[in-house]
């Protein structure tokens, strides 16, 4: 507080100071908001007052009480008593977390963000949920259900009287340009009114099924799964995140939009799992390079990295390499990728499906299959956190030092990535430095190594091992035993960096 009256004070003192210097009669001084009307912007109410009283006693606070075990991280070790007692077994610790959402309906069904009611930490779990409405009064609530795809909930609480409640509006008519207001519990101070405008429609960042709509109205931590209001007091999105380097607000929030919410909100409220439609294919966007080596459009339409055994796409003949354009007769773009308009089709259906295979243009059939659970999918697709080509090199390791190599294990994930058998064994590289003979002699990002020194090698540790054993032995060079996606395998020699 000290700092915030400095600052005004500052201000203050800054505007006496120009209109002691500037005015040219002392007496004839008037405050300068005397008599000021200013005109609401076209469209907007003069004071959104009125409106934000009727809409606020929908908007709830939500809490979540967790409990995290905590492993000791001096277990083993003469220190590990100082973590406390229990020595080297895990210690529970508690844990809360905040967010917003809205009644739905008098009978107490709640709309908020997944996230907002799931455990926020892994080992972590959720041991209840309490909504505060805005007169205080708390309620346990219970979790009807869940979409994490979607990262929506619905909650229930329970009163002996009808509750306040809002109802959707038509997200589709929303545009670019038209005012906004958001209600939620920003860093737990609950009842925060904001307003801004629309700043974009469907905006992806980075999931499969997201068509956010972007808004500067103030979104910060504790907004999750609070409404976005249109003048018509209608909530036409529902706050989900924030693009923020620094964690508050920015002006770039987004919400998920009512068109893509509501029937899935009514889906877990009756206690049903959310299907979607599935076809089976691994894709990634038609970036810039990507469609110039294919001598394609940017941005219209999505290339097949892979596709599933046995799913709907192999069935209609789609491979690896091709570009998928449209799909039952609607256009794929960023604006409206390949996952959401597959997962929209009813589920059983066969649609028309029109590719890009080496430069010419054709039309397969397909029919839509049901999206299996997260926890199938990681069987095909590859994890993030099993891309290559995002490890980081770490330059402590013996085959960094000695080969300017940096490697890591194979997984399933990885092995379908590089598209080579199976059933291969060895370590990938994910970086070489071309100063090295490495380097000179080509090795790369994404060849793996099978043997070192005629010694398998399936970790970062045993290549090292290996590169040990050569320097060991005054050795100046290491034969490595290199596959190459659709080459054989050979046998490499490679030098070792002069200390």
């Amino acid at each position: 507080m000290r700092y915030a009256y400095a600052i005004t004070g500052a201000l203050l003192l800054g505007g006496t100071a120009i209109a002691v210097t500037t005015s040219t009669n002392v007496g004839a001084q008037t405050a300068q908001n005397e008599g000021l009307t200013a005109a609401a912007p076209q469209g907007a109410p003069a004071s959104l007052a009125d409106m934000v009283e009727k809409l606020q006693p929908a908007v709830v606070n939500i809490s979540t009480k967790q409990r995290v075990q905590v492993q000791n991280p001096f277990a083993g070790t003469p220190f590990g008593q100082l973590f406390g007692q229990g020595g080297s077994q895990p210690q529970t610790r508690q844990a809360q977390s905040l967010g917003s959402g809205f009644l739905i309906s008098a009978d107490g069904y709640i709309v908020t963000n997944n996230h907002v009611v799931s455990a926020g930490a892994e080992g972590a779990s959720v041991d209840s949920i309490t909504v505060t409405l805005t007169n205080k009064t708390e309620y346990t609530a219970k979790l009807v259900g869940r979409d994490p795809a979607t990262d929506l909930a619905v909650l229930k609480i329970d009163s002996p009287k009808p509750l306040p409640f809002v109802k959707f509006g038509d997200s589709t008519k929303a545009r670019v340009g038209d005012w906004v207001v958001a209600i939620g519990n920003p860093f737990a101070l609950s009842g925060t009114v904001t307003a801004g405008i629309i700043s974009a429609v469907h905006r992806n960042t980075g999931g499969g099924y997201e068509k956010f709509i972007q808004t500067d109205a103030s979104i910060n931590q504790g907004n999750s799964g609070g409404p976005m209001f249109d003048m018509r007091g209608n909530v036409i999105g529902i706050n989900s995140q924030i693009l923020s380097p620094s964690g508050g607000n920015v002006g770039i929030g987004f919400a998920i939009p009512s068109e893509q919410a509501a029937p899935i909100v009514e889906t877990l409220r009756k206690g049903e799992t959310v299907r979607r439609g599935y076809l089976g294919v691994q894709i990634s966007p038609l970036g810039e390079d990507l469609a110039e080596s294919l001598g394609l459009a940017k941005n219209r339409g999505e290339f097949v990295q892979g596709v599933e055994p046995g799913k709907g796409a192999e069935k209609a003949g789609i491979k690896a390499g091709d570009v998928i354009v449209s799909v039952a007769g609607q256009e794929v773009s960023p604006e409206q990728n390949l996952s959401s308009i597959v997962a929209s089709q009813p589920i059983g259906s066969r649609v028309p499906i029109v590719l890009i295979r080496n430069g010419q243009r054709q039309t397969v059939n397909a029919v839509v299959g049901e999206r299996p659970s997260e926890d199938e999918l990681t069987n095909f697709a590859p994890q993030q956190d099993e891309d290559f080509s995002q490890q980081q090199q770490n330059p402590g390791q013996a085959a960094q030092q000695s080969l300017g190599i940096s490697a890591i294990p194979l997984t399933p994930g990885i092995i379908r990535q590089l598209g080579i058998a199976a059933d291969t064994r060895g370590v990938v590289i994910t970086g070489v430095d071309p100063s090295t003979d490495a380097g000179t002699k080509g090795l790369r990002r994404g060849d793996v190594i099978i043997t070192a020194n005629n010694r398998p090698v399936a970790s970062q540790a045993e290549l090292d091992a290996q590169v040990k054993a050569v320097a060991g032995q005054n050795r100046n060079a290491i034969l490595l035993q290199v596959l190459r996606r659709g080459q054989p395998p050979i046998f490499l020699p490679v030098r070792l960096r002069d200390k």
